[in-house]
């Protein structure tokens, strides 16, 4: 059995402000920041002593004065608005709270590079995973789409289970699981409900899928995309927290699991920091999960990083086994084929012949896989 996770960035549209090729970094990187914020504000029942921040941020968005702007839209309806826009004096809010207008932030997208998507497919025809966890799928019907027409295009074969649970991120970037049959999907449990303290805790979902194996076994995978680090405001430790949160909270999924009677079980995804974190040492300090990557024949290809030039504090992308998972293993490594490499010239990974710029890198992701046998 091979299980791999993929964070593919996108099947076939991407928000522009993510696109590396639609403007610069620092005002793409702004743009997303300031939607993240805002839309949280726009979410809250009363506005009160929060009208300076919400105007502030319409603004950097280029919202103050028209719906339309380079990167994000503003969708209403029903004619409750958000703002008063007058022809001469300042954009005041209309909406005294979430109740007060009905409406939303919209992410413009563009399309993502066919050849991009097609090395998508590449790379999973490649590594050949009976089980993978895919990471900012668009949604279920364009995975299906491109299992069953991306794949067989570039001599592969289509998954026979494809699923995506729609997850809390309106940027339709979720967390899904392709399977072959013979690994059989029984059962699904999603967590984008789950609520702590401080509300609610997963940024997509920590979706389990519950699949049966040829031998008879119950193999429970927990896909996750954890808070980013790369969108938060400057200064901004809420990024931290959270994704300490959600490692929190995947550990008491992972506990309830055990107390259930399942002993394999694997967290996979990305989890969006180092293993030195304290943000995921809910989930690697106390011996409950054994990242594969531990394993002595795992292969690492060249770097010690799962994204972008695969530095060792980049190493975001994880499968964490269950110790009885993890006795079965055989080994893993991650798959740079997919990625990127530039110019360099030291210690440089293979990667795809049809690759030859950054736009039609699968992924600035590499993809991860571990082997398993007895399963």
């Amino acid at each position: 059995m091979r299980i791999a996770s993929f964070n593919v960035e996108n099947l076939f549209a991407r928000p522009k402000a993510m696109a590396e090729e639609q403007g610069d970094a620092a005002t793409r990187k702004k743009v997303l920041a300031a939607h993240a914020r805002l839309s949280a504000l726009l979410d809250r029942p009363s506005y009160a002593g929060r009208e300076a921040d919400i105007l502030g941020l319409l603004d950097t968005l280029g919202l103050l004065r028209s719906d339309d702007a380079p990167y994000v839209r503003m969708r209403t309806m029903r004619g409750r608005h958000l703002l008063k826009r007058p022809r001469s004096g300042p954009v005041v809010l209309a909406a005294a709270g979430r109740p007060d207008w009905v409406g939303w932030l919209e992410l413009k997208t563009v399309a993502v590079n066919v050849t991009a998507t097609e090395n998508i497919a590449r790379v999973l025809d490649e590594v050949g995973a009976d089980v993978v966890t895919v990471v900012e799928a668009d949604d279920r019907p364009g995975l299906q789409l491109f299992s069953e027409s991306l794949l067989p295009a570039v001599g592969g074969t289509p998954y026979e289970q494809v699923m995506v649970v729609e997850g809390n991120d309106e940027r339709g970037i979720d967390v899904g699981l392709m399977a072959r049959a013979d690994y059989r999907l029984v059962q699904m449990r999603t967590h984008i409900f789950d609520t702590d303290g401080s509300g609610t805790v997963f940024s997509r979902d920590c979706c389990e899928y519950h699949l049966d194996t040829p031998l008879g076994n119950r193999v429970v995978v927990l896909a996750n995309h954890f808070k980013s680090k790369g969108y938060s405001s400057p200064g901004d430790p809420l990024g931290g927290r959270r994704r300490r949160r959600q490692a929190e909270r995947v550990a008491r999924i992972v506990a309830a699991l055990r107390d259930e009677g399942v002993e394999m079980f694997a967290v996979t995804g990305d989890l969006n920091d180092d293993p030195t974190s304290d943000a995921l040492a809910p989930l690697l300090e106390d011996g409950t999960l054994v990242d594969i990557s531990a394993h002595p024949d795992f292969d690492w290809n060249h770097r010690k990083g799962t994204y972008g030039s695969g530095n060792e504090t980049a190493k975001i992308d994880y499968i964490l086994l269950s110790p009885a998972l993890f006795s079965h293993a055989q080994g893993g490594g991650v798959f740079r084929k997919g990625v990127w490499r530039g110019p360099r010239t030291k210690d440089p990974w293979e990667i795809l012949p049809t690759l030859t710029s950054k736009v039609e890198e699968a992924s600035d992701h590499a993809l991860l896989y571990a082997d398993l046998t007895g399963v």
